[in-house]
């Protein structure tokens, strides 16, 4: 018999598979014919977390949409940010909950458009927590030179666009002081700095925060050494080519959104307005790395 995680993780793979597989029509994925206005919703969840926790924890959500709109909703979380940018290009994603660098890179490819931003204490805005080993004695910007940094997802904004820029802002360049690595997700980059598999390292400063509460960090094992300038949040965006009557419907149901059990997985008090122009800080952050976020970087 299956654990219940490896059942969620089967469950959240094999979604995201309808995508990354050859399939090439609307029908395949069970919706309606009229793609414009489908019997169905595919919804992504960002890849930030375990696919099985991220499945699991937001059926609360899949209820709610399911309520709301009047349509099936099928919750997925691919294998990392690159597969979701794709499935977005290939329109096989109705709503998808980015994050804000992954929804930069995915904008450059795909007709999407955001709409709503998580809140949380009044704000539209987070931040990326640069993270050591106590031990190690990397408590400072200094320690971090000559050690190895831990960063999630290449297309992760709070934990790698912002913790690179940080670290360069203050003298430290990928490659040159410090020797970066890719993990894929910021618990994995938490669990590593830890543990001591790596030194020092990024993430987004809520999971940091949600990590510790769940006794999942030790702080006698883990020094925070800064946090980054404030982050736009995450945002839910659609596929524009949705009818407009329905994008109205989807930006009102998640723009009035109170329910706690709905939030709580998001970390969130609720969900706020947001448009593109809001990213324009997340360009111009790429650009000071020198990255081209016109395609998928390493």
């Amino acid at each position: 018999m299956l654990s219940q995680a490896a059942r969620f993780t089967a469950v959240a793979f094999a979604s995201a598979a309808i995508f990354l597989v050859g399939c090439s029509s609307q029908t395949t994925t069970g919706k309606s014919a009229d793609t414009s206005d489908p019997d169905k919703l595919i919804v992504a969840l960002i890849p930030d977390e375990n696919a099985a926790t991220v499945i699991q924890d937001n059926q609360g959500l899949k209820e709610f949409l399911n309520q709301k709109l009047g349509k099936e909703i099928e919750l997925v979380v691919t294998t990392d940010y690159s597969s979701m940018i794709e499935a977005a290009r290939n329109d096989r994603l109705d709503l998808a909950y980015f994050g804000p660098l992954s929804y930069v890179l995915a904008k450059t490819k795909s007709e999407i458009e955001p709409f709503a931003a998580r809140i949380k204490g009044g704000t539209k805005t987070y931040n990326s927590c640069l993270i050591g080993n106590t031990e190690a004695g990397v408590t400072d910007f200094e320690a971090i030179k000559g050690k190895t940094f831990a960063f999630g997802d290449p297309a992760s904004t709070s934990s790698r666009l912002f913790p690179e820029l940080t670290l360069k802002e203050n003298g430290l360049t990928k490659g040159e002081d410090y020797e970066g690595v890719f993990l894929g997700a910021h618990d994995a980059v938490a669990l590593a700095v830890q543990n001591g598999n790596a030194q020092a390292g990024g993430m987004a400063c809520p999971i940091f925060e949600s990590m510790k509460e769940k006794g999942k960090i030790d702080d006698t094992k883990v020094t925070l050494i800064a946090k980054s300038a404030p982050i736009p949040q995450y945002p839910w965006t659609m596929r524009s080519s949705l009818k407009p009557e329905l994008k109205e419907t989807i930006s009102t149901t998640f723009i009035e959104l109170n329910d706690d059990s709905v939030l709580k997985p998001f970390k969130a008090d609720g969900f706020a307005v947001i448009t593109d122009q809001d990213y324009d800080g997340i360009r111009k952050a790429g650009d000071l790395l020198g990255l081209d976020l016109g395609k998928f970087v390493n």
